[in-house]
């Protein structure tokens, strides 16, 4: 006898739909599974025994054939275990094959009969529509939050069993949610002092601007980072269900709502690798911390300790958006629309207390070196982060809230979106005269600049979008004018200039 399941597996941050045809004979006993699964997919003949001998169900000595189709795409994960049960039920009879018409199943299976979910449930899901999808009570929310309503659950594989059957009914979704609430993100309003760096905060989350803070240890940096995902808006529609995928792909807990609203925040150690940083894998393909931070911040502490090799994999998907991952078989390309906001020492010994810098001139230049120029020249926004004033830290009360930057930050981009569709960071170079017209003012400024060669081409082209941004934070008219040239200018300081200030 022959059945046919609809499931799906996880491919990068895709939901590749899977049919599981399973074939009961008679014969010598033994359990096949083809069409190119891997090692987590082939181990699922023991669990699958396993589960239906301990829910009460029959296994007889026959020989069943499972093959995953289509047989030429590589499958994996646990996620087929549920498919390949029922489809062994309905092969022998003991589930009828007209009840399975319209659902697609996902989920692993315990020894004990039990429903597990796995990651990737939100993909895999939407590559099952139009079936109706039947999940793991704790992958609930997640499915809903991408297909909506008329999702069904079983928490074992007994009661799967009894409600295809129709002997009991379908169990209820679930009232209570398994996931915790989102935690409160940290507010500005404990960062003491930092005038330029907080409005470089507010610069960067209006315009979409890359941001590297450059300060001795103790400044503030790390501080500052953690609170620019609380400043941007909430994930529109689309970012917000990318991101989902992403994040259910990652096997990363999602919200109560199963669905990614609020700008994600990540902030990888030092110490990653290229594929934990980029994505990646032998043939799973899977997301790593650039997609992870699709459509919120991506923080790198200690940016001069991460390997050369890993930083330079960023340029790429700084540019695109997007990190196109090829391996020799397969290839796959992973959503990587993020804010790069990070954080370095001016020096090997971090600079120290103000004129008590250890360094000399060859050990900072060898420092700063391993920092490509093409990388440093991605970010918008350089700025020097010093200590705080004594008196800032022992005044009472702190500065503006969160909240209240925030707001000014969503009016700005709402304006910017009103004007020209964007964001002032994604303005073509071809579109900035009609995008960003500058005053005259504005523009004999950096004329001058770039005759005395303290520009480049590309720094120009940033520092009229920086300009824009500060423009649309200020509600200013159409024009960039002069003083939102200077400020932006301010706020792209080099490395060694950031270096002798903080130890003068």
């Amino acid at each position: 006898m022959l059945a046919a399941v609809r499931s799906a597996t996880v491919f990068g941050v895709e939901g590749r739909p899977v049919t599981v045809e399973v074939h009961v004979a008679t014969g010598i006993p033994s359990f096949q599974i083809v069409g190119l699964p891997d090692e987590a997919c082939r181990e699922s003949r023991d669990r699958v025994r396993a589960a239906v001998l301990s829910s009460g169900l029959q296994w007889p000595s026959c020989r069943v054939t499972v093959n995953l189709a289509p047989s030429g795409q590589r499958k994996g994960g646990s996620g087929l275990d549920l498919p390949i049960a029922v489809g062994f039920l309905a092969a022998h009879g003991q589930v009828p094959v007209e009840a399975l018409a319209g659902l697609g199943f996902v989920g692993e299976l315990g020894l004990d009969g039990s429903m597990r979910p796995v990651p990737g449930i939100a993909p895999m899901v939407a590559a099952m529509q139009p079936c109706r999808p039947v999940v793991p009570v704790p992958g609930f929310r997640e499915a809903q939050g991408v297909v909506g309503d008329g999702v069904r659950v079983a928490g074992c594989l007994r009661e799967l069993v009894d409600a295809l059957n129709v002997e009991a009914p379908w169990p209820e979704p679930p009232d209570t949610e398994l996931f915790e609430e989102e935690p409160p993100v940290p507010d500005l309003a404990d960062v003491r002092g930092q005038a330029m760096a907080r409005m470089a905060l507010e610069v960067a989350a209006a315009g979409g601007h890359h941001l590297l803070l450059v300060g001795s240890p103790g400044s503030g940096k790390t501080m500052l980072a953690m609170r620019l995902s609380g400043l941007l808006p909430p994930l529109d529609a689309a970012t917000s269900l990318a991101t989902t995928m992403v994040h259910s792909a990652a096997g990363v807990r999602l919200p109560a709502g199963g669905l990614v609203r609020r700008a994600p925040f990540r902030a990888p150690h030092h110490s990653s690798s290229m594929v934990s940083l980029v994505g990646g894998g032998s043939t799973s393909l899977r997301p790593g911390e650039i997609s992870l931070s699709h459509g919120g911040v991506l923080f790198l502490d200690e940016l001069g300790e991460f390997a050369p090799a890993v930083l330079d994999g960023l340029r790429q998907p700084l540019e695109e958006g997007v990190i196109r991952l090829a391996r020799a078989r397969v290839s796959a390309t992973l959503p990587a629309s993020f804010l790069l906001v990070a954080a370095t020492n001016p020096c090997p010994c971090g600079g120290g207390p103000p004129g008590q810098c250890d360094c000399d001139e060859g050990a900072r230049l060898r420092y700063l070196r391993r920092l490509s120029g093409p990388l440093l020249d991605r970010f918008d926004l350089r700025v020097g982060v010093t200590r705080p004033e004594v008196d800032d830290l022992l005044a009472s009360g702190g500065g503006e809230p969160t909240a209240v930057v925030a707001a000014r930050v969503a009016a700005a981009r709402q304006r910017s979106l009103e004007r020209i569709g964007m964001t002032p960071a994604a303005i073509p170079p071809g579109r900035l005269d009609d995008l960003a017209p500058l005053a005259d003012a504005a523009r004999n400024r950096l004329r001058d600049e770039l005759e005395r060669d303290r520009l480049t081409g590309r720094g120009y082209h940033r520092i009229r979008r920086v300009a824009r941004s500060i423009a649309d934070l200020r509600g200013d008219g159409e024009l960039v004018e002069d003083e939102h040239v200077v400020l932006a200018m301010q706020m792209r300081v080099s490395l060694r200039v950031s270096h002798r200030a903080s130890a003068a």
